[in-house]
């Protein structure tokens, strides 16, 4: 019996349509974020791009420590929820433990 594949949470986007829709962008958008560095594989005229590199980028891109995820279809978007405010709270714990902190005297 034949051992089942473990699923991949990222899948491989084919052409321009579907990498701009997954990025919820125009297909023009989406070839001039590709001249800035998004990271798509070209094979003579046909261009793939893995979601899960696209979805890191579009975190890095903006200046995130923190990817974001781009949700699609049939994902549990309440765990994508907890795990985005967890990230909230462990920042704002963060800052609130350095504003509270004792100022050094001269």
């Amino acid at each position: 019996m034949p051992k089942a594949k473990p699923k991949s949470k990222s899948r491989v986007l084919k052409g321009w349509g579907e990498i701009a829709e997954f990025l919820g962008q125009t297909p023009s958008v989406a070839q001039r974020w590709q001249n800035e560095g998004m990271p798509v594989t070209r094979e003579g005229r046909f261009v793939y791009a893995s979601t899960e590199d696209l979805t890191d980028w579009v975190g890095t891109k903006r200046g995130q420590k923190e990817p974001i995820h781009i949700a699609s279809e049939g994902e549990d978007l309440v765990a994508d929820l907890k795990q985005g405010l967890a990230y909230v709270r462990r920042q704002r714990m963060g800052l609130k433990s350095w504003s509270l902190a004792p100022k050094e005297s001269d």
